[in-house]
């Protein structure tokens, strides 16, 4: 672990390497797993805002969801997620044949709305955990992505330079550029 500004982060994201690879995975993470993707409160606003000109592009079981749901919903845990379709997939994915893709991303795609997707749904594999003082920065290892693991060895992508764009999202260029150097002390060390 190391600090960078207001942030702890694991080395994980510098060693670790990573690329989606949909045509293994299917987009599983979007359909799999016990829980809606993260949400901070400021998007559970963009959320409420954007349905209107997401809601063509999504599923009819995603639509019902959201329409007895909400557009987000609170977890057992208390933390902020996307609303779930029966308890499984993100209300918000739509498929591509049998690949799951995020319906909201699509509507971005296509210039309808301003806001790619959640932020942690941009960041993965990478989970960020906000406390009082800092926040976490974390490598999620889960057993879906072993493909994305290959791939991202194969073609020697680190995890950061993966999220690059995600991680400048929530962080900021600078703090960006600031991970880059210490990924290269890191690497020479």
């Amino acid at each position: 672990m190391f600090q960078l500004g207001k942030t702890i982060i694991s080395e994980d994201i510098l060693e670790k390497e990573f690329v989606c690879n949909l045509s293994a995975c299917k987009g599983a993470c979007c359909v799999d797993g016990d829980a809606g993707a993260p949400l901070n409160e400021a998007e559970t606003k963009i959320l409420e805002e954007i349905y209107p000109k997401v809601k063509p592009f999504l599923r009819k079981e995603g639509i019902a969801a959201i329409e007895a749901q909400g557009t987000w919903v609170k977890g057992t845990d208390g933390d902020l997620e996307t609303t779930l379709i029966d308890n499984k997939d993100c209300a918000y994915v739509i498929f591509d044949g049998k690949t799951a893709l995020c319906g909201i991303e699509q509507a971005y795609n296509q210039g309808i709305v301003d806001w790619k997707k959640p932020v942690s749904c941009h960041l993965y594999p990478i989970r960020v955990k906000d406390f009082t003082e800092f926040a976490a920065v974390n490598y999620d290892k889960w057993d879906i992505c072993d493909d994305a693991c290959s791939l991202g060895k194969e073609l020697e992508v680190p995890v950061y330079k993966f999220v690059k764009e995600a991680l400048i999202r929530r962080f900021g260029e600078d703090w960006y550029l600031e991970l880059e150097k210490v990924a290269e002390e890191h690497k020479n060390s």
